[in-house]
């Protein structure tokens, strides 16, 4: 029986899915720590959890180590403790160290949270990414501005997921935005914003070396979505996968995976197709992508990705799976202001494509706006042929439209 602790902050949808998938293996007992009480968990998930242990700043290492160590009095020697949440990986590395369970470590860790950090060893390497530079005052951030050139990027060191993240494309905004977010509160990084098509590139790792690979192509980029809160947005996994125009970013994620020090995990890389057909590794995450890409390669495969990522973790093992499908998945936003008022032409999106979906999620009729970049609702498709997902999610983003008043 593995001793095995998961650490989520809120016991929210996707946190549950991932415990559910945790749950579910063979020769577990399973821990949680949260902020959330056991009781956010429904029933029968709930009571498949051995032990929980609340605490209040679940990213302070202290709380972290009290918690396992409490844990770790009623379970005994505790074989694995991992999280899915970006911000968690170095504390949850400091503790690992600590109780001397098995794990990525806190250097390797830091290399992939401080992105600062992560594009000099990158450069060091040689890999192509986009010129940067961290800056800690607004004098630091106008010097480097001027020095990169516009348009530039303005984001956190230890960002997630495009969270306060901005394009600037002159000095009078770099102005606004230092005003709203100075460095001196949180040290930033600027870079060179690249022109170009966005990708992701997800990878499963073993001992050190790439067992199998996935990749996406977001349209439009994540960084104009959260510019346009109106933009209806969509991601699609190829099924050419392994077709020679990837070559380069396979060679060139396995190579950034080697330099930061990836042992075993799964890793969701973004990159950039620049205009002239080379291409930026912009950065990369120790942990499960986010915008539905988990169900995305799940239904590509015939699979269940979240039980593939808990096996990978508590295992260390990875039955490599036959892509099958094209999937993508179209993000519904709310045009206006207010709650969700109507959505309209979805039986007519439903007679054009309907017989590609597999699942979607509408909002309801009066529901507040999410805030999401995700939006109100998706909706994802499938089908042998990657052109047919392409234009499905076209039609799709231009068809279906949440109102909000």
């Amino acid at each position: 029986m593995k001793n095995v602790i998961f650490a989520a902050p809120l016991l929210s949808e996707n946190a549950s899915q991932l415990i559910a998938a945790i749950a579910n293996l063979s020769g577990v007992r399973l821990g949680v720590i949260a902020h959330d009480p056991l009781e956010k968990l429904s029933e029968p998930l709930r009571s498949r959890v051995a032990a929980h242990w609340r605490v209040d700043d679940i990213l302070n290492a202290d709380q972290l180590g009290w918690a396992v160590e409490n844990l770790s009095a009623r379970f005994g020697v505790i074989d694995r403790l991992f999280a899915a949440y970006e911000q968690l990986q170095v504390p949850i590395a400091q503790v690992r160290e600590r109780f001397g369970i098995d794990g990525m470590s806190a250097e390797v860790a830091r290399n992939f949270r401080d992105k600062g950090r992560m594009k000099e060893l990158l450069r060091q390497a040689g890999l192509p990414c986009a010129r940067s530079r961290t800056v800690s005052t607004a004098a630091e951030a106008r010097q480097a501005a001027t020095e990169i050139g516009y348009p530039i990027v303005y984001k956190p060191l230890q960002g997630a997921g495009a969270l306060s993240t901005f394009r600037i494309d002159n000095a009078d905004q770099l102005n606004d935005v230092l005003r709203i977010q100075p460095p001196e509160a949180s040290t930033v990084l600027i870079e060179e914003h690249i022109l170009g098509d966005e990708h992701s590139f997800e990878s499963i790792s073993i001992d050190g070396r790439t067992a199998w690979h996935s990749l996406t192509i977001y349209q439009p980029t994540p960084l104009e979505v959260l510019r346009n809160d109106w933009i209806q947005w969509c991601i699609l996994l190829p099924c050419e996968i392994d077709d020679e125009r990837y070559d380069d970013i396979r060679a060139a994620a396995a190579k950034t995976l080697q330099v930061l020090g990836m042992q075993t995990g799964l890793t969701h890389l973004e990159w950039f197709r620049r205009r002239d057909g080379s291409l930026a590794i912009s950065e990369v995450a120790a942990r499960p992508p986010g915008a539905q890409i988990m169900k995305l390669i799940s239904y590509a495969h015939e699979i269940d990705f979240d039980a593939a990522w808990a096996k990978l973790m508590v295992f260390g093992t990875f039955e490599i799976p036959k892509r099958v499908w094209s999937t993508g998945v179209v993000f519904l936003r709310g045009q206006g202001a207010g709650r969700v008022k109507a959505i309209h032409r979805v039986e007519k999106a439903a007679r054009e494509v309907g017989s590609l979906v597999v699942e979607a999620r509408f909002p309801a009729i009066g529901q507040a706006p999410t805030g999401s970049y995700e939006g109100e609702g998706w909706v994802i498709v499938r089908h042998h042929e990657t052109a047919v997902v392409a234009r499905a999610l076209e039609r799709l983003i231009t068809l279906i439209r949440v109102e909000l008043g």
